[in-house]
């Protein structure tokens, strides 16, 4: 019997005569690192958002292990279980850090925004632990009262990590989290993220068209094209000795850059 902490099964999304996700499954462990990776337009956001349950498959369903151990349908959750757990037990980390913070709000604001979701009310509290967060992703204290329109993007990235990890979530997804970014700032930022992971235990299914990242990050990849999942394993594996063409294509092409 799987102790997976989630499982995908069958996900499937048409648009038209254009299938932009067939008949992907999986399981993800406690504690796991999955990356996603293929070109633009492979499906591997569609794959992101079916699993966070933004887009409803056409076939297919994702479950997931509850605190209680049991594991549940996301598709058979009451509106206010799935928000519960969206704002608890998972986070979601954008591309684009303006869709993830209230960008009118303060940076301890966005980050005692979702403890409050989670319950807490004692302002004092709200606000240590919003400063304890910052420290963490490294965003000093004297920023707290200011707004994420008065960040670079690699600080907005990081307020977005700490909105989303403050509540102790078991799983995050990320989408694209380095793209746009300087070189020097996306390394400082896959370091924090390498070490949050370690860290806290998180599981962890992050999108990507980067196949440093899938290195320096993950136990195992997937690599999409077309909608299909057209090879998985661990990392070092298939990155190092890709079995299928098309994988070996992405791979040459990184290193001829």
């Amino acid at each position: 019997m799987s102790d997976a902490l989630l499982q995908a099964r069958g996900l499937t999304k048409r648009y038209g005569a254009r299938t932009a996700c067939a008949d992907v499954s999986f399981d993800l462990d406690p504690g796991e690192v999955l990356a996603i990776v293929g070109e633009s337009g492979s499906g591997k956001s569609t794959l992101l958002s079916l699993i966070a349950t933004e887009l409803r498959p056409d076939s297919g369903s994702v479950s997931y292990r509850m605190r209680d151990g049991e594991l549940r349908d996301l598709a058979a959750l009451s509106e206010a279980e799935r928000r519960a757990l969206m704002r608890t037990d998972w986070g979601f980390v954008r591309q684009d850090a303006r869709q993830g913070l209230r960008m009118a709000v303060s940076a301890g604001g966005n980050v005692g925004e979702r403890l409050m979701g989670a319950g807490a009310r004692h302002y004092g509290t709200i606000r240590g632990t919003a400063l304890d967060w910052l420290a963490k992703v490294e965003i000093a204290a004297d920023r707290i009262d200011d707004p994420p329109t008065r960040f670079s993007g690699g600080m907005r990235q990081r307020l977005q990590i700490a909105r989303n990890l403050v509540t102790g979530p078991r799983l995050v997804l990320m989408d694209e989290p380095t793209s746009g970014l300087d070189v020097s700032v996306q390394a400082r930022l896959l370091d924090l993220i390498r070490g949050l992971v370690a860290e806290l235990g998180l599981a962890l299914v992050i999108v990507t068209h980067d196949l440093a990242v899938a290195r320096l990050l993950s136990h195992r990849v997937m690599v999409m094209r077309a909608g299909w999942v057209i090879e998985t394993g661990l990392t070092d594996q298939v990155l190092d000795d890709p079995s299928e063409p098309y994988t070996q294509l992405l791979v040459s092409s990184v290193l001829a850059a």
